[in-house]
């Protein structure tokens, strides 16, 4: 014998306000989810990018700055 709450059976049917809400939930997720990952690529090819210039280019020592001396009181 099926139990009467197996899923399938009754499935709640949105008021309509509620479906659309659903609607752009899910689309502002879509588009949130698109940012992120579009801004993780940027960030992994300008990571690439970086390490492969300090590849390329030798670091150059910082340069000592002048120190002043002590003011005489």
């Amino acid at each position: 014998m099926k139990s009467m709450l197996e899923p399938g059976i009754f499935k709640p049917t949105p008021s309509r306000g509620e479906a659309k809400s659903d609607a752009t939930t899910r689309l502002a997720r879509e588009i949130m989810s698109g940012e992120a990952n579009a801004r993780i690529a940027k960030t992994e090819r300008l990571r690439a990018a970086r390490l492969a210039q300090e590849v390329a280019e030798p670091a150059v020592p910082p340069v000592a700055k002048k120190t002043r001396g002590k003011r005489a009181k």
